[in-house]
């Protein structure tokens, strides 16, 4: 795998077990979002990120204040390409503030640098349940289909 791979596939396991995956599936998708480039794929990848990770009670909330989430819905009525970035920036700064300094301490990391496989997990690299919005032509709302 490349280390960055390896790194990005270590935190979402290191996530996982804090139960906080839906932070790093959320800052994928942003980014996945930012690759756009036709403008009448944003309005429906805008939707679908907003109603996975944004709305209230989304099936993978992420932990946003108010007012982030707020903006990010008025955003989303005309999305550009930086429709998320402020609530982006608070998921990062949430990953890189807690659990970024705990993922750097765990057993996870430690076998990643030390070039080892953690617990018994195989070497192929699991298909994440982030998506990409390529992968499909007509967007929907509904999550499952990552699953």
């Amino acid at each position: 795998m490349l280390p960055f791979i390896a790194g990005l596939d270590a935190f979402t396991r290191f996530l996982k077990t804090e139960f906080s995956e839906e932070n790093i599936e959320f800052w994928t998708a942003c980014e996945d979002y930012k690759k756009s480039r036709a403008s009448h794929q944003l309005l429906p990848k805008a939707k679908t990120i907003y109603e996975t990770f944004i709305r209230k009670d989304a099936p993978k909330e992420v932990n946003l204040d108010f007012h982030t989430k707020e903006v990010t819905a008025q955003n989303i009525t005309h999305p550009t390409l930086d429709s998320f970035d402020a609530a982006q920036a608070k998921v990062y700064r949430l990953m890189e503030q807690d659990s970024y300094p705990r993922f750097l301490r765990s057993d996870m990391y430690l076998d990643l640098i030390k070039g080892r496989q953690h617990s018994g997990h195989p070497a192929l690299r699991r298909r994440s349940r982030s998506f990409t919005f390529n992968e499909f032509q007509d967007v929907q709302s509904d999550f499952t289909i990552w699953l």
